[in-house]
């Protein structure tokens, strides 16, 4: 299989994974109970004229076909709908919140990143011993903590005991929200730094019991080149694997931190849209978590073989 030919499939992938995303993301409002017509009279007992209006200004009357037709064409050209709740762009409403969310996932994405793989590469490197068993039960333990939970905890150690970070919104400018951002993005991190330290354990010892690495050992090859040459590059792929559903479960579970510290993201702004039925936010929210997992996987897929040329090897010979 040519380069080429590997590449269109993989956007052809991508393109049908949208889709049928697109499809189970507005069709599935359909499933939920209530009336987004009752949200917006506000429990008021209106005419059938009045519904009727409301009805149609948001486009509530059409068939359910013509309604996502409307809305696909729509998202091509940036218009992701009306939000029912705030009378808005939905485009703006997720804008105003977006970069508090995207700056908390790239924090906590960075920390567990290091983290996990520092973890795991220690763990590796000295299986077996005392080391490694400490590694794994702090993690095994790190793991049990739910993300609310080791919000409270940090919150009452280092905002209320030390008084060294504060436990209350965003901030202002790029390195207030850093400041603001720091104990958020560490309780929203904990879970997955064991996902990626138990991946980056299990793949380093992986290699490190392959031939070639015990043929460049026995050479009197350094330890260290031999590590940063042929394990950790070669654990690699695992790791990046992983990435695509860290970034989805980074940005869903940014819900539960942005409530405990009180920030305005749109993990936050998802809970309140469901439950208030706010059916065009929603469905905005849901897709983008859905593109950010599909392009991440698509960027893994792109840096695979360039990381790994076995791979690419692999996937020429079929």
């Amino acid at each position: 299989m040519t380069a080429a030919r590997r590449v269109a499939g993989k956007l052809g992938g991508l393109l049908l994974t949208l889709f049928l995303a697109s499809l189970l993301v507005f069709f599935s409002r359909f499933l939920v109970p209530g009336d987004p017509v009752s949200f917006l009279l506000r429990g008021r007992k209106p005419s059938p004229e009045s519904v009727a209006q409301v009805t149609a200004q948001y486009g509530l009357d059409l068939p359910p076909w013509e309604q996502y037709l409307r809305w696909v064409l729509g998202l091509l050209q940036g218009d992701l709908g009306r939000s029912l709740q705030y009378r808005q762009d939905v485009t703006e409403v997720i804008g105003d919140r977006l970069p508090v969310t995207l700056m908390l996932v790239t924090m906590s994405g960075a920390i567990v990143l290091v983290a996990g793989v520092v973890l795991g590469a220690v763990a590796a490197l000295n299986r077996g011993r005392a080391l490694d068993r400490f590694v794994l039960i702090g993690l095994t333990v790190l793991g049990a903590i739910p993300s609310f939970v080791g919000a409270i905890v940090l919150i009452a150690l280092f905002s209320v005991q030390l008084g060294w970070f504060p436990s209350f919104g965003a901030g202002e400018g790029f390195f207030d929200m850093v400041y603001h951002l720091t104990l958020p993005s560490i309780a929203l991190a904990l879970v997955f730094i064991v996902l990626v330290g138990k991946v980056t354990r299990s793949a380093m010892v992986d290699q490190l019991s392959r031939e070639h690495v015990e043929v460049s050992t026995s050479r009197g090859v350094r330890r260290s080149v031999v590590v940063r040459r042929h394990v950790l590059r070669n654990a690699l792929g695992p790791i990046l694997t992983v990435s695509g559903v860290l970034v989805a479960g980074l940005i869903v579970a940014s819900s539960i931190v942005e409530a405990a510290f009180g920030l305005s993201g749109i993990g936050s702004l998802l809970v309140q849209s469901v439950d208030r039925l706010d059916f065009p936010v929603v469905q905005a929210i849901v897709l983008l978590v859905v593109c950010a997992f599909v392009v991440m996987n698509a960027i893994v897929d792109i840096l695979e073989p360039w990381i790994d040329p076995r791979s690419a090897a692999g996937a020429g010979a079929r």
